[in-house]
């Protein structure tokens, strides 16, 4: 067995202080503390059966010596043969009885007794507890327990002393036995339990290897890559399925960032090669200053372009960033919404498109961050303004339902495509491409607004019909979650 793993990193790490050593340790010491406890627990409960066993021999001896005596005084080849015989017929745990007089002279006593006991300490011991059991070495080192009981003779003033020894020596050597036969458990508890524990922690972690092994072979390149989970305990199935789930979500962000890489790729190319052409084509000979004029004027609207988009782009980056915080305050959103289409009532008219609010009677109060709401709605008022024929109109609303305020953006647009819906808060998505490009926008319009809403808590609903027109909502709490 080798005592050292290796780590992560490649380096040796001591064999203690892996998961494998841990289990097999609190293993054995679990199987050891079960293993003591119930050997010992049945251990002192044989040896109070054997002691109650004894007991109740010891006093049902002296029952009958007392009823003998007590019914039929003058039958001494009873008294004999229930002192003197019947010991003698028994091979394992013999017994011997003595019956004393008032002035201690032995009337019956079973033979041997005097050679197996000093019956001057057994008259001694057994005075100064009557009726209860004590333990009494014999001559040859043998263990006896001994009793004594009175006994009244007849009906006459007369009592006798009974003194009962039996040998118990066969019961200590069972309980030797027993003992020997525990720490022989004991020995082989604690050379067989390291070795099978070893063996259940290994196949217990094995999954937790498995798992280890597929994770440390997955990288940017092979994200496909999952945890066949079949066949694991549902603790680490569930450990597997939460790895799974948290490589979807990368494999999603990394796919994301490709993606959004790309676009960003392509929409600063496009303004950057423009005004490098426009350069070079300057450069080619010589202009005159209104053909010069011309072209700064052309790089200058590329580069605003420019800007612009890489603002959003911060914008983005800021608002989905952790530490990103609101800067709330109670704001009436009737009067925000006013003061937005009042902004865009000139753009709007230039297009021949009406702008119009629709407010409830009593005022709309939440607790908002005041510049990233109007940026919102001024995206979606621009929006709506980019796609609705003249003639036609857009209307801005607000209410108040479950505790949360619902901002409407409706126009009587060109509307969406059933399958473009799903994707219009993507970045850089745009349902017209040319027609985008030619007003000069970036595709970064509704992500900044998912982005705000998201950031305040609630989230946005897009609802559209070809022909018909575009409504979106916007839900947002009136006030932070505690």
């Amino acid at each position: 067995m080798s005592w050292n793993r290796r780590d992560k990193s490649g380096q040796a790490s001591p064999f203690w202080g892996t998961l494998a050593f841990r289990l097999t340790a609190w293993y054995v010491l679990a199987g050891l503390v079960l293993v003591v406890f119930a050997t010992t627990s049945l251990y002192f409960m044989l040896v109070s059966e054997l002691k109650k066993s004894t007991d109740l021999f010891l006093a049902d001896k002296i029952h009958v010596l007392r009823t003998m005596l007590r019914e039929r005084p003058d039958d001494w080849d009873a008294l004999r043969e229930e002192i003197e015989l019947e010991s003698a017929a028994r091979r394992y745990q013999q017994f011997y009885i003595r019956l004393v007089d008032e002035q201690n002279v032995s009337l019956l006593t079973t033979p041997g007794m005097a050679e197996q006991l000093n019956l001057a300490q057994l008259t001694a011991q057994t005075q100064s507890r009557p009726e209860h059991a004590a333990g009494m070495k014999g001559r040859d080192g043998r263990l006896f327990f001994v009793m004594s009981a009175a006994a009244a003779v007849g009906g006459s003033s007369q009592t006798d002393t009974v003194q009962i020894a039996i040998d118990v020596s066969q019961q200590e050597a069972l309980l030797a036995r027993y003992r020997q036969r525990f720490w022989l458990i004991l020995l082989g508890t604690l050379l067989i339990f390291p070795l099978v524990g070893y063996q259940i922690a290994r196949r217990g972690i094995r999954p937790v290897k498995e798992v280890a092994t597929t994770a440390r072979h997955i990288s940017s390149t092979n994200l496909h890559e999952r945890i066949q989970a079949e066949g694991y305990p549902s603790e680490l199935a569930s450990l597997a399925a939460t790895f799974n789930t948290m490589l979807d979500g990368l494999e999603e962000s990394f796919e994301r960032i490709s993606k959004f890489s790309a676009d960003i790729a392509h929409d600063l190319r496009t303004p950057v090669n423009n005004i490098r052409g426009e350069a070079e084509v300057a450069l080619a000979r010589a202009r005159t200053v209104d053909e010069y004029r011309e072209v700064l004027g052309s790089c200058l609207e590329e580069a605003v372009r420019l800007s612009d988009l890489i603002g959003d782009l911060l914008f983005l980056a800021r608002a989905e960033s952790p530490l990103a915080h609101l800067h709330r305050e109670s704001i009436n959103v009737g009067e925000l919404l006013s003061g937005i289409r009042e902004y865009y009532e000139a753009p709007a008219a230039d297009r021949g498109v009406s702008l119009s609010t629709v407010l409830p009677n009593e005022p709309v109060i939440a607790h908002l961050d005041r510049t990233l709401l109007q940026r919102a709605v001024g995206n979606l008022v621009s929006n709506a303004l980019a796609h609705t024929p003249s003639g036609k109109s857009v209307v801005l609303g607000a209410s108040i339902q479950a505790a949360a305020v619902h901002i409407q953006v409706s126009d009587a647009g060109v509307g969406i495509p059933p399958e473009a819906l799903p994707r219009v808060f993507d970045r850089f998505f745009r349902v017209d491409e040319s027609r985008s490009q030619a007003s000069g926008g970036t595709g970064l319009g509704l992500a900044i607004v998912q982005s705000i809403t998201l950031l305040h808590g609630g989230n946005v609903e897009i609802a559209s019909k070809i022909g018909q027109g575009t409504q979106v909502t916007l839900r947002l709490p009136m006030s932070p979650a505690a």
